[in-house]
């Protein structure tokens, strides 16, 4: 079970919480980009790499039976925060389509470049399957 943390006061976060508290099983993901199960780049977008990249966040956690609900925290890499932001909303929909409505503790930050010359995001979790 997770326990959203949000100090009095505070002002409720969009698209992110402040912290959770889990108890349960451990899954770490792994970072992962926005390529298909071929290792394979379909798309240079943006807001469609977030949407691969996520799903196969999906994909990694329904191996341990896992849900995105389960997710306690993630951290976003991008290489472009001036395009991150000119795409909330369509993150926001491509998020929504992949994980629900439910929101961990997200960290985003701006990287100089990936691993993977094409990738423009890469998505890294935690969850915690509650006993």
């Amino acid at each position: 079970m997770h326990h959203i943390l949000r100090p009095r006061g505070w002002k409720q976060p969009k698209g992110y919480v402040h912290g959770v508290v889990a108890s349960g099983r451990l899954v770490f993901v792994t970072g992962q980009v926005g390529w298909n199960e071929n290792c394979e780049f379909e798309s240079d977008d943006l807001a469609e790499q977030v949407s691969r990249a996520l799903k196969n966040v999906a994909a990694v956690l329904a191996e341990a039976r896992a849900k995105p609900e389960h997710i306690t925290s993630m951290t976003w890499y991008f290489t472009d925060k001036a395009e991150y932001r000119a795409n909330l909303k369509r993150i926001g929909v491509v998020y929504r389509e992949v994980m629900g409505w439910y929101y961990p503790a997200i960290t985003a930050m701006e990287v100089v470049s990936l691993m993977e010359d094409r990738a423009k995001v890469e998505i890294q979790a935690m969850a915690v399957i509650p006993e």
